[in-house]
């Protein structure tokens, strides 16, 4: 490989006459923006404890009223971008969001796309475009870019749930704002019973075609029961894994981020390839063993643990008896999109 010039090779007077223009010389900083063989990546393999969170997160819900915080978050930062970047990987934000009961976060859209992982509690709700989605634990719901979301809880114990967003992405383009509003009116329950079935869907006749966005909510309850039918069906499936689409177009259920929930059958254990997108895994039931770059997390129920890309994954059912649950947020879509997925024998 070549050996390129230094930036303190240069004359001073030559470096200040660039600087006065606006003009950087590249070859100094070639090899920084692009290194050879892998890329750079800030994101580190990191973990985060739901014991260790969750009474922190439930004395922000002492300190903090809901009418002062609007969302009140603790952020699942990765140090390896900086704390205060409060990012998880390149394009993946993470947060534990805490409701608790009769309180009200008002409505709102924003330009990132969102969505929650129902950690624990009932009688909590999201109502997205009008359509009120009731939380349950391991629940997956929707607030995509530019739909109205407000959040109610009707229940008696706190509710938490994990927040994925596109934040990261989006700030760094320039396109990040949101946008207050009024409390929404109530148009329809949770419509997701109309896609209950693989393969079949509503008549184009009769479905809304104006839906970008047509299944908001995506129940565990049934989830898990395609999981473990899938495992029953195809024995010998390498991995029992299904994902989060659209269930008109069949495409991921948003642009920018995938998600996905995996089953490890008792005592399995999976070689993941190395792959470009960085990866997070939460906990949903059971529990697992991370392994990647070095690092090695054991996971319990509602952890939750984030791998950067390009470095093959171990994952480890814990268990001999029983099955154990992983909800998997990706960036996939955006690698895809720009031509740049790739997977590492």
């Amino acid at each position: 490989m070549l050996e390129l010039g230094r930036l303190d090779e240069l004359p001073q007077d030559y470096r200040d006459a660039l600087d006065a223009h606006n003009l950087v010389p590249l070859w100094p900083s070639l090899r920084a923006v692009l290194p050879p063989g892998v890329p750079t990546r800030r994101t580190r393999p990191v973990s985060w404890s739901y014991e260790a969170l969750r009474p922190l997160l439930l004395k922000a819900g002492e300190l903090t009223p809901i009418e002062k915080a609007e969302r009140r978050v603790l952020v699942l930062a990765n140090p390896g971008h900086g704390l205060e970047k409060m990012q998880a990987s390149a394009a993946i934000y993470l947060g534990m969001q805490l409701l608790l009961p009769g309180e009200w976060a008002p409505a709102h859209k924003h330009t990132p796309n969102a969505v929650r992982m129902i950690v624990e509690g009932e009688g909590a709700y999201t109502t997205v475009d009008g359509e009120k989605c009731p939380m349950s634990r391991g629940d997956l719901i929707l607030t995509p870019t530019g739909l109205w979301h407000e959040h109610g809880h009707d229940g008696k114990a706190p509710v938490v749930w994990l927040d994925v967003l596109d934040l990261p992405l989006v700030y760094y383009m320039e396109a990040s704002y949101v946008t207050e509003g009024e409390a929404q009116q109530v148009e329809a329950q949770a419509t997701e019973r109309a896609y209950r079935r693989g393969g079949v869907v509503p008549s184009p006749v009769f479905a809304r075609a104006d839906k970008r966005f047509p299944m908001l909510r995506y129940p565990w309850a049934e989830v898990r029961a395609a999981l473990l039918a899938l495992a029953e069906a195809e024995p010998q499936i390498e991995a029992v894994q299904v994902a989060y689409v659209n269930p008109e177009s069949g495409a991921d259920c948003q642009a920018i981020l995938g998600y996905s929930a995996l089953m490890l059958r008792p005592g399995e254990t999976l070689q993941l390839p190395a792959r470009s997108p960085a990866t997070v895994f939460h906990q949903i039931e059971g529990g697992a063993q991370v392994s990647a770059d070095g690092a090695s997390f054991t996971l319990a129920e509602a952890d939750t643990c984030c791998v950067p890309g390009y470095v093959p994954i171990t994952l480890s059912n814990r268990s001999a008896e029983r099955p154990a649950f992983v909800f998997v947020a990706d960036e996939s879509p955006l690698h895809r999109k720009l031509g740049v997925y790739e997977v590492r024998a």
